[in-house]
């Protein structure tokens, strides 16, 4: 099968995902990432826009398979930052002119949890004048809860479905985590207003190229506004890890379709924002970058405080274990290699939300 890349944006079929994904020739590969490089340009611009993450929590109520801060996971130090903390650190990223704050943490729906979001919100809106574009990443709520946050100055929400193939993620999760569930979550906010995001991880064991290509298409499907996916990365501290055979090929595989999934992405859904996340760079001390030169557009600086950090691992080998965010800052002035620039003071918001909410 050949496919004319240039004039294939925004129409894609099943099958010829999956010949992208299979793409190995360099020549090729190379054509594949060069375009989708293009698109993002055409269809954004040239700019890259920064998310400080703040992962304030690794206290979760889930038990994924995959993850490291998993409930059942008992050898892991179980931390939440202080509220002042959470602020010096969004301070930082404000100070620092990132103009767009993510709030992470294990998943809970407490009142006590609710309500510490609450007041995070309402106070980071205050200390920046407003001008802090709040990102969540807290799980499953009910409608009330997101509604909240929505209206205290939340924006956007990223919550992951980490595979659209149903029967793929009950293999990945105990019975009492709800693929429906998960769904009609991404449902609710778009309904509330947020710009919505999900992902999946890529290279999970027992997963296809056709799983990843229906994946993408799943992005389509729903009218996906900001995606976040990255390689699977094992956690030897989890059960998914011992159905792994050879760590050494998984992670040369995986990052190589990391890649092609983005560059593919971006092709399917030309303007949407794709992040080059953090996984990428377990695999590969570059693998942001290189995640940037696929077509993604938002990168997201750990802005963590560094007494938190290791204690915050998904995955094994995360980056910038104990590095202050000033120095990992230092590393994301990418504008002479990629002829972008970074897009300071600006929250970078979806162009596709806009157009799906003008129609």
């Amino acid at each position: 099968m050949q496919i004319d890349i240039k004039n294939s944006a925004g129409n894609l079929t099943s099958n010829q995902l999956k010949y992208l994904l299979n793409l190995k020739q360099t020549a090729e590969l190379k054509e594949l990432f060069k375009t989708a490089y293009q698109l993002r340009i055409n269809n954004l611009d040239r700019e890259i826009y920064l998310r400080g993450i703040i992962e304030f929590s690794n206290i979760c109520s889930k038990d994924c398979y995959y993850c490291g801060i998993r409930k059942s996971n008992q050898k892991i130090n179980r931390f939440k930052m202080s509220k002042t903390e959470i602020l010096e650190s969004a301070g930082w990223i404000y100070k620092n002119n990132y103009a767009s704050i993510v709030l992470q943490s294990g998943e809970r729906n407490d009142p006590e949890f609710i309500n510490f979001v609450n007041d995070l919100i309402k106070e980071i809106k205050n200390l920046s004048n407003n001008k802090l574009g709040i990102t969540l990443s807290l799980g499953e709520q009910d409608k009330k809860t997101y509604q909240k946050w929505f209206e205290l100055g939340a924006h956007r929400y990223l919550l992951r479905i980490e595979s659209s193939n149903q029967k793929l993620y009950e293999n990945i999760h105990p019975v009492s985590h709800s693929f429906k569930k998960r769904l009609n979550c991404l449902n609710i906010l778009r309904e509330i207003g947020y710009q919505v995001g999900t992902g999946v991880m890529i290279g999970l064991p027992g997963q296809t190229i056709e799983d990843l290509a229906n994946d993408l298409l799943f992005f389509k499907e729903i009218d996906v506004d900001m995606v976040g996916m990255g390689p699977y990365v094992i956690h030897k501290q989890t059960p998914l890890a011992k159905k792994i055979v050879d760590e050494k090929i998984l992670k040369v595989r995986n990052f190589d379709l990391a890649l092609k999934m983005i560059a593919a992405l971006r092709i399917l859904i030309p303007d949407i924002n794709i992040a080059a996340t953090t996984a990428l760079d377990a695999l590969s001390p570059d693998g942001k970058k290189r995640g940037l030169k696929a077509g993604a557009n938002i990168i997201m600086p750990v802005i963590t405080h560094p007494n938190y950090r290791k204690d915050y691992q998904l995955y094994e080998n995360k980056e910038l274990i104990g590095v202050s965010a000033a120095d990992e800052f230092k590393k994301f002035d990418l504008s002479k290699e990629l002829n972008a620039k970074i897009g300071y003071n600006k929250w970078g918001d979806s162009p596709h939300y806009f157009k799906r909410n003008s129609n």
